[in-house]
């Protein structure tokens, strides 16, 4: 499975793709980092950005994107702006029909290093331990973007176990209500037959 990790952000946009092999086995394609300078209009910098993405895209014809879910209860602007970013990559995917999924940071730095709080450079460290790279990605939104693809090819399965199962709980339990339905309207068809005078009872056995 091609995937394509994104670190969003208007100043710099991490971009990386990777192939996931048999079991943990990852192997890295292309790393880059998209900038944009910080005096340029908003909309100027996501059209630099999304269509970056969209290159990408075109190029590597990725499986699936997998976007940092950005949060932060600190600095709204720049979590705006981070958002904005992530948003226009996730449209152009859209467009492609390459389906996009979301990971958060944390569960980024668990699957990469086993801490879901570890700090940047462990988390580079370990990127290019896994990826058998021969020097560090730099800056850190480059090995950002290669620990979220690295996240999504270790995560996906679990992942798509889980939907799995989910599906077919719900197909149960639709299977449940269903047969808990037809019950219900029989033992009320039973209850209504118990409770009419004998003579009318009578007659619907004649008419049976």
């Amino acid at each position: 499975m091609r995937v394509m990790g994104v670190d969003p952000g208007l100043t710099r946009c991490g971009l990386g793709i990777v192939d996931s092999g048999v079991g943990r086995t990852v192997t890295s394609v292309a790393v880059d980092v998209v900038r944009t300078p910080p005096d340029l209009e908003l909309s100027a910098r996501l059209l630099r950005i999304a269509t970056a993405a969209e290159q990408w895209m075109d190029t590597y014809r990725p499986e699936v994107v997998a976007i940092e879910r950005v949060f932060s209860q600190q600095n709204v602007r720049s979590v705006m702006g981070t958002a904005q970013a992530g948003g226009v990559i996730a449209l152009a995917a859209a467009r492609r029909g390459i389906p996009v999924c979301f990971h958060t940071p944390s569960q980024v730095k668990s699957a990469v290093t086993g801490d879901g709080a570890a700090g940047k450079e462990q988390v580079t460290s370990m990127v290019t331990k896994i990826l058998n790279l021969k020097e560090a990605p730099r800056p850190a939104d480059a090995a950002d973007a290669l620990a979220l693809a690295i996240c999504h090819s270790w995560r996906a399965p679990m992942m798509a176990r889980m939907a799995d199962a989910e599906a077919a709980a719900k197909v149960a339990q639709q299977k449940y209500k269903t047969r808990l339905a037809a019950i219900r309207r029989a033992q009320n068809a039973a209850a209504k037959r118990a409770s009419e005078p004998a003579g009318v009872q009578k007659a619907a056995g004649r008419k049976k």
